[in-house]
């Protein structure tokens, strides 16, 4: 299996993941809410503020979607790495506001460092196929 094969799936799978988790917290912010690890949530109408998390991940995926399907893998591989810092931080926000470990860790830790990992492997593809073959010499003209 090919190293873009192997990247493709990473990133496909870490698309859905995102746009499931952004599209649960527009539509049933109050059911997906407690898995995100923060001790307490807003009172009164606090949905607003969890739809806006969900928002945001929809738009990062869309944003890795868009470049996934044109092709476009040596920018996948950077917004990739750019994009891990949204679940990292999360992840300190979780800690910062005695939250979860578990979750913060196990959930937000964990989709940082698996989205480095695909976007470092991605650029890692995109550089071995982008180096050109050594040239033949040219014969000296007489």
């Amino acid at each position: 299996m090919s190293l873009k094969t192997v990247n493709t799936a990473l990133t496909t799978a870490g698309i859905l993941f995102i746009l499931y988790f952004g599209t649960s917290f527009v539509l049933t912010p109050e059911t997906v809410a407690p898995g995100f690890g923060l001790p307490g949530w807003p009172s009164g109408d606090g949905d607003g503020f969890l739809i806006l998390k969900g928002i945001r991940d929809i738009a990062g995926g869309l944003v890795l979607g868009v470049l996934l399907l044109t092709g476009h893998r040596r920018a996948l591989g950077w917004v990739l790495l750019v994009e891990a810092l949204i679940p990292f931080g999360d992840m300190t926000n979780v800690l910062a506001h005695d939250g979860s470990a578990a979750a913060a860790f196990g959930v937000h830790g964990l989709t940082a460092v698996l989205m480095v990992v695909t976007g470092l492997l991605t650029l890692r593809e995109t550089r071995e196929a982008t180096t050109a073959p050594p040239s033949a010499p040219v014969p000296a003209v007489r």
